[in-house]
């Protein structure tokens, strides 16, 4: 079958794309430039930066809720202001905010926009990426990253699996610099250094490590930097996307290869696996992260994966990438990513 067929006659009723106005893109640069301002914020806060400490929290008791809250949102209402202060005036708190912010956002962009590319080529009709902000000590990077709503349907099995690895491997590849120079510039504790209790450790993934041996630095002693928390980041949200579940990008990239029925079964196991590391993660690690994970897989679990107009099995070279966006998603993937020693 010729390649013509990827772009077939369904687009005569099915190509509703809708041109982006002057306020639509204002309000997506907005939330873009607020997502800046947070993670900038966090790039200078722990766990990522070492600027600044959080202070030390002497709150009244529970048992009178409204005072608890109000004096809780008056003490971080005057942390955040200190902070922005500080990073306003201090060139070096801004240059190393930024540092984190700059390459973290350039990864999600790269991903966000590798789904948006994907379904304008094939006439889909989707928003512009939304950013998400977070305040500090709610999403530690300060963002939840970027998502886009696709608002008509997919025609084939081929676009659901295209827009679906468009922005894994556009995320992927934009991370890699970052990757080389986070672990480049990164210091290594002298051999032997044990690591104090009570601290939060990142689990480096198999990209990271292989980085790390062509360096010749011991991961495990290693000092993480802004690029490397950036590019951890972006592996751990390239990992989540690509978990073969519902309309996660590896939901839709098992859908558009397997078939429906396979996708529903992979969606249930990696349910049932993400909740036992979940457990095991909080028994060995002390850490709760990995619940967050099985929660969202336990909801995507309940979204049915729309039908394409033809379902037309994938080609030779679409198999090709489907091995390849495999052999990505095990470089990103760690069990347990945070750690608390």
């Amino acid at each position: 079958m010729s390649e013509s067929y990827e772009f077939p006659h369904y687009f005569e009723y099915e190509s509703v794309t809708v041109k982006p106005t002057a306020a639509v893109w204002a309000k997506h640069i907005l939330f873009l430039a607020i997502t800046l301002c947070t993670a900038t914020i966090a790039g200078v806060l722990p766990p990522f930066g070492r600027g600044i400490d959080f202070p030390a929290l002497d709150l009244p008791a529970w048992n009178d809720a409204a005072l608890f809250f109000s004096s809780a949102l008056i003490l971080y209402s005057t942390f955040v202001v200190d902070v922005v202060y500080q990073i306003v005036t201090t060139p070096s708190l801004l240059t190393q905010g930024l540092e984190l912010s700059t390459p973290l956002l350039f990864i999600l962009i790269s991903h966000a926009m590798g789904h948006y590319v994907a379904c304008r080529l094939y006439g889909v009709d989707s928003s512009l990426p939304y950013f998400i902000p977070t305040p500090t000590m709610v999403g530690p990077a300060g963002t939840f990253g970027a998502f886009i709503r696709i608002r008509s349907r997919i025609p084939t099995r081929r676009a659901i699996f295209d827009i679906g690895v468009a922005g894994p491997i556009a995320g992927f590849i934009a991370l890699l610099p970052i990757a080389f120079l986070g672990v480049w510039r990164m210091d290594v504790n002298p051999s032997g250094t044990v690591i104090p209790p009570d601290t939060l450790v990142f689990a480096d993934p198999l990209m990271m490590k292989a980085i790390g041996f062509m360096f010749g630095k011991d991961m495990s002693q290693g000092i993480g930097n802004p690029f490397y928390f950036a590019a951890w980041m972006g592996l751990l949200v390239t990992a989540l996307n690509l978990i073969p579940s519902g309309q996660l990008d590896g939901g839709h990239a098992i859908f558009a290869a397997l078939g429906a029925r396979i996708h529903s079964w992979t969606g249930k196991i990696a349910f049932a696996v993400m909740a036992s590391l979940s457990i095991l993660g909080m028994l060995i690690y002390q850490s709760p992260a990995g619940f967050l994970i099985a929660i969202l897989l336990g909801v995507m679990m309940r979204i049915p994966h729309p039908e394409p107009w033809d379902n037309t099995p994938l080609d030779t070279k679409r198999k090709v990438i489907a091995i390849l966006t495999l052999m990505i998603f095990i470089l990103c993937f760690v069990p347990f990513p945070i750690r608390i020693t």
